[in-house]
C-alpha cells in the first residue's frame, strides 16, 4: 500500500494529473487486488486530492465502501489479470452496477470483444483492456474489434433486452393475422 501512495504522489509532482488508477497486489502470481488495503489507500488518497479509480475483486460491499470512501469509480475484474478467461463475476458485476453512483469500469481479464459487449450490457460504464489488444496477432485489428463489442454492448443495454423465462413463449403474433391458415385436423 505504501508503495501505491508514494507512486501517486510522485506521479502529482511531476506535473500529471490528480487522477490515480489504484491497485493495490500484494500477490505477485494471481496479481489479485488486496481490499482492505485498497480501502486504507484509496481513503488516504481521496484525503489528499486525488481522484481514485480502484482495481478491486467485484465485491459489492467493497465497491459502495470505495464510493462512500470517495472513489470516483470502481473497477471491478472479470478474471485474473492477463488470464484471457473473460468475465467471470458476472453476477457481483451485475450487483456493484446495481448499487452504483459512480460510473463502474470491469478491467481484467477480458480476452474478446464478445466480453467487452457482455460488460456494456450488463450496464458497465466501460471495460479497460490491454493485454488482449496487445497481445493479439494483430493488435490495431483486435482494439477496433473491441471498439465494436463495446459500442454493440452499449446499444443492446439501451435498447432493453428481453426478459429471462423458465418457460418458452411464442413470438410470432397469434391474433389479428391476415388470412390465418386453418390448422389441420
Amino acid at each position: 500500500m505504501e508503495e501505491a501512495l508514494f507512486v501517486a504522489r510522485l506521479g502529482r509532482e511531476v506535473g500529471q494529473t490528480d487522477f490515480v488508477k489504484l491497485e493495490v497486489i500484494p500477490d505477485p502470481n494471481y496479481l489479485f487486488p488486496d481490499g482492505a488495503a485498497t480501502l486504507e489507500a484509496a481513503r488516504l488518497l481521496v484525503e489528499d486530492g486525488f481522484k481514485v479509480l480502484p482495481y478491486i475483486h467485484a465485491d459489492p460491499t467493497l465497491a459502495k465502501n470505495l464510493e462512500e470512501a470517495g472513489c470516483v469509480t470502481v473497477m471491478p475484474l472479470g478474471s485474473a489479470i492477463g488470464s484471457g478467461q473473460g468475465i467471470h463475476t458476472s453476477e457481483e458485476i451485475k450487483i456493484i452496477i446495481e448499487q452504483a453512483n459512480v460510473p463502474v469500469v470491469v478491467d481484467a481479464g477480458l480476452a474478446v470483444p464478445s466480453d467487452a459487449a457482455q460488460a456494456l450490457e450488463m450496464g458497465a460504464s466501460a471495460v479497460l483492456v490491454n493485454t488482449a489488444i496487445a497481445q493479439a496477432q494483430d493488435p490495431a485489428l483486435m482494439g477496433a474489434a473491441f471498439k465494436a463489442g463495446v459500442e454493440a454492448g452499449r446499444k443492446a443495454f439501451l435498447a432493453g433486452r428481453i426478459g429471462i423465462r423458465r418457460e418458452a413463449i411464442a413470438s410470432s403474433p397469434v391474433t389479428d393475422v391476415p388470412n390465418p391458415v386453418p390448422a389441420s385436423s
